[in-house]
C-alpha cells in the first residue's frame, strides 16, 4: 500500500510540534486519513470526486475543512479544535504559520480512545439502553434547535429526496453481480419510487412544518463516542448539502437502521421511541421504511467504494464487500409488507404500565415499534415541557377525550403502515378500550390487551417513589389514584387479553 508522502511524514513523531504516542495510528476512510497521535488527531482530505463529494482541489478541501468544523462544533464543540495549515520546506511538510502558502489542510481533533467508539462498546456488548436514550434526547435537541430556512427546506421536496435515492442508485450499477444483485435494485427502486408518489402531501407538510433542517447527515455508531463521560455525536456531513439538509427523521433513521442492522432491533427501538416521545413526530414516522431503506442504500453504497480504492488492503476489501452486500439486503427487506398490530395497555396508575411495555418493546421482534404514551400526548396537545407538572387543566374530561382520541388516530395509522404500536394509557373506561376494538376491526388490525395490576399499597408505593424521583413525566399522585376505578372487562374484551 503506497501511502502520499504527506501521510508518510505524519506517521513520524517529528512531524509534530508536540509529544506524541508511538507508533501513531492511521486510519483510512475512502474520503480521509486519520491520524492518531495520543492527545490529538489530524483528519486530511483525500483529493477525490465521487461526483457527491468534490475535494479535488486545495481550495475545496480548505473551504470543507472549515465547514466541518463549523458543523461539528454543534454537537461535540470540545472535540473539534481548528484547522491547520500545511507547507513544504526542503521537501519536508509541517504545519504553516503563514496559511498563504499552504499546500494542503488538517483539522485537528482532540483524540478519545478508540474503544470509547460506540462501535466498538457494541462489539463488546457494552452499548446500553441509556446509552441510546441519551442519544435519542441529545438528537431531539439538536433538530429543534438547528437551523432552517428557504434554501434548507428546499431540500426536503418529494423530487429532491428522490434525487438522493437516484443517484444512490446510479452510483452502484457497476456493483451488480459483486456485491449487490438485481432483482433487490430493482425492487428497492420501485419502492423508493413509489413512496415519493404516495407521500408528496406529506413532503409538502413536512416542509411547512419545519421539519427539514441543517442535520448531522451520517449519524451511526462509527461517529458516536463517548468523551467525557458523555455521548458525543460527531463526523457530521460537511461535503453535500443534500445530504445533510434534510428531514429530520431522515437523519435520525440512520442510526435506527444502524443498529437493527447490526440485529439489536432492542436499541433501535429504545432510541426511536425516545426520540419520537420528545419531538412527537409521530405521524411523520410512517416514512421510517423509506427513509431506513436509503440509509442502508447509502451504507451499502459508501462500503462498496472501498472495493475501488487502491490504497486498501485485499483483506479489507474482502471484508467491505461482505458488509456491502448485507447492506444492500437490508435496503431491500425494508422495502417488504409487513403485518402491523396494536398492543392496548390497560390498569391504574402506578400498575406498571409503562415498565411491561418498555419490556414487550424489548422482545417485540420487529423491524419499527411505536411506543405511544398518553402522558407524551397529552402533554404535546397542551404545549407544555414532558417534565412540567400539568395543571388542573390538563386533566379535564375534554382534554382527556382529546388525547385518547389522538393516541387511537397515531395507533390506528401507524398499524395500518406495518407498525407494531403499543398504546400506554390507563384504558380503565370500557368505552375507551371498545373505541379502540372497533377501530382496529374496521382496519383488520391485529389487537392484544395487556392488563397490569397491582394492590393498593404497591400502586401508592410505586407513585411516591416516582415523585420523588422525579424522573419521569407521568403526573399521576396517591391522590389522583384514589379517584380513580377500573371497569372491569366485558367478555367481548376478554377475547383480546394477554394470557
Amino acid at each position: 500500500m503506497t501511502l502520499p508522502p504527506l501521510i508518510t511524514q505524519m506517521l513520524s513523531s517529528d512531524f509534530y510540534p508536540h509529544p506524541v504516542t508511538e507508533p501513531i495510528a492511521l486510519i483510512q476512510t475512502h474520503i480521509s486519513f486519520v491520524l492518531l497521535t495520543g492527545k490529538y488527531a489530524y483528519k486530511v482530505k483525500k483529493p477525490m470526486n465521487f461526483g457527491f463529494l468534490d475535494f479535488s482541489t486545495l481550495e475545496k478541501r480548505h473551504f470543507f475543512c472549515q465547514e466541518e468544523l463549523r458543523l461539528n462544533r454543534r454537537l461535540a464543540p470540545n472535540l473539534y479544535l481548528q484547522v491547520l495549515a500545511i507547507t513544504t520546506d526542503q521537501d519536508r511538510f509541517k504545519f504553516a504559520e503563514n496559511p498563504d502558502n499552504a499546500v494542503e489542510y488538517a483539522i485537528q481533533m482532540v483524540q478519545f480512545p478508540q474503544e470509547n467508539l460506540l462501535i466498538n462498546l457494541f462489539e463488546e456488548g457494552k452499548l446500553t439502553l441509556d446509552h441510546v436514550r441519551d442519544i435519542g434526547k441529545q438528537l431531539a435537541e439538536f433538530h429543534a434547535s438547528a437551523e432552517t430556512n428557504d434554501h434548507i427546506a428546499s431540500f426536503g421536496t418529494a423530487a429532491g429526496l428522490k434525487a438522493v435515492a437516484d443517484d444512490n442508485y446510479a452510483c452502484t450499477d457497476k456493483y451488480l453481480g459483486l456485491a449487490q444483485t438485481q432483482t433487490q435494485l430493482d425492487q428497492t427502486r420501485a419502492y423508493t419510487d413509489q413512496c415519493f408518489i404516495d407521500n408528496a402531501d406529506l413532503f409538502s407538510d413536512r416542509i411547512a412544518q419545519g421539519k427539514i433542517r441543517e442535520c448531522h447527515g451520517d449519524l451511526h455508531l462509527k461517529n458516536i463516542c463517548l468523551f467525557d463521560q458523555k455521548v458525543q455525536i460527531f463526523d457530521c456531513i460537511e461535503f453535500n448539502e443534500p445530504f445533510r439538509n434534510t428531514d429530520v427523521l431522515y437523519d435520525a433513521s440512520f442510526l435506527l437502521m444502524d443498529l437493527q442492522y447490526r440485529g439489536r432491533k432492542d436499541l433501535a427501538n429504545a432510541f426511536l421511541n425516545t426520540y419520537l416521545e420528545l419531538t412527537n413526530d409521530y405521524k411523520g414516522a410512517v416514512l421510517l421504511p423509506l427513509f431506513c431503506s436509503m440509509r442502508a442504500y447509502i451504507r451499502a453504497k459508501v462500503t462498496s467504494f472501498l472495493l475501488d480504492d487502491p490504497n486498501i488492503p485485499e483483506s479489507v476489501k474482502l471484508q467491505a464487500q461482505q458488509e456491502a452486500a448485507a447492506y444492500y439486503t437490508l435496503a431491500y427487506q425494508y422495502t417488504l409488507l409487513t403485518v402491523g398490530k396494536i398492543f392496548m395497555m390497560s390498569g391504574l396508575s402506578g400498575s406498571g404500565k409503562t415498565t411491561a411495555a418498555r419490556a414487550l418493546a424489548q422482545k417485540i421482534e420487529a423491524i419499527h415499534l411505536i411506543h405511544l404514551r398518553s402522558d407524551a400526548i397529552r402533554k404535546h396537545l397542551a404545549g407544555i415541557d414532558l417534565m412540567q407538572r400539568g395543571d388542573s387543566e390538563l386533566y379535564t374530561p375534554e382534554m382527556t377525550q382529546r388525547t385518547y382520541a389522538e393516541l387511537l388516530n397515531l395507533g390506528i395509522l401507524l398499524a395500518s403502515k406495518g407498525f407494531q404500536v403499543i398504546l400506554d394509557a390507563k384504558y380503565d373506561r370500557q368505552g375507551l378500550r371498545s373505541a379502540v376494538i372497533e377501530q382496529a376491526k374496521a382496519h383488520n388490525i391485529n389487537l392484544e390487551i395487556i392488563y397490569c395490576t397491582a394492590d393498593v399499597e404497591t400502586l401508592n408505593q410505586r407513585l411516591g417513589d416516582r415523585i420523588k424521583a422525579n424522573s419521569d413525566i407521568a403526573d399521576a399522585t396517591p391522590e389522583i389514584l384514589a379517584s380513580q376505578r377500573f371497569e372491569e372487562f366485558t367478555d367481548a374484551e376478554k377475547e383480546y387479553l394477554a394470557n
